[in-house]
């Protein structure tokens, strides 16, 4: 898909990559982030773990159907089940991609939402390290299915693929600040290419 629809993926910064397993962590503020997922990680076999309306649209339903551990949030139950099938994808040698928002902000793409603690629970019950990714530019690429004016056109995907945050580092932080961490790393790419940002929040 990323080549049909002329979608190059340029690695603007580049970390290495520990040993996996691990979790992937990202901001969310397009559909394309999840296409271009494999284009950037194509030697590392990972999992999508995330909400289950993602499986309302027809086109992403197909692609994702087979490489998606859903989450219903409506349902505490459902919910836990997902996280224990996570742990057995992880067990089985699969890294897990979540995007710690939950969603694609409905305003001022790309600055971020907060991110729910549940991806950093899980890698530090599963004593795993997390990878973080910043897309910078996906939301003038490609929008929300359902914005039917919104930008849909060719262009250069540029992400960052930022340090890893390892097993020991995280053993050192609570659920709240490895959270506030992973923020400010995924967030500090944003700021640099976004500077309008900056002003917004002062």
């Amino acid at each position: 898909m990323r080549i049909f629809c002329f979608y190059p993926v340029k690695k603007v910064k580049a970390a290495p990559l520990p040993n996996g397993p691990y979790v992937i962590v990202a901001n969310h503020s397009s559909y394309l982030d999840i296409f271009l997922m494999h284009s950037i990680l194509p030697k590392h076999p990972f999992l999508f773990l995330g909400k289950s309306e993602i499986l309302n649209y027809p086109i992403i339903k197909t692609y994702f159907k087979g490489l998606n551990i859903p989450v219903d949030r409506t349902d505490k139950m459902k919910s836990g089940r997902s996280f224990v099938l996570a742990k057995r994808a992880v067990e089985q040698g699969w890294s897990i991609v979540i995007f710690p928002e939950g969603t694609i902000p409905d305003n001022d793409c790309p600055k971020m939402i907060p991110f729910k603690e549940g991806a950093f629970k899980l890698a530090k019950s599963l004593n795993i390290p997390i990878v973080p990714l910043s897309f910078t530019n996906n939301y003038r690429l490609f929008s929300d299915p359902t914005n039917v004016f919104g930008p849909a056109h060719p262009g250069i995907s540029r992400v960052h693929l930022l340090p890893a945050i390892g097993v020991e580092e995280m053993a050192e932080l609570s659920v709240k600040e490895l959270t506030e961490l992973c923020f400010n790393r995924i967030n500090a790419p944003l700021m640099e290419e976004c500077p309008w940002l900056n002003s917004e929040e002062s």
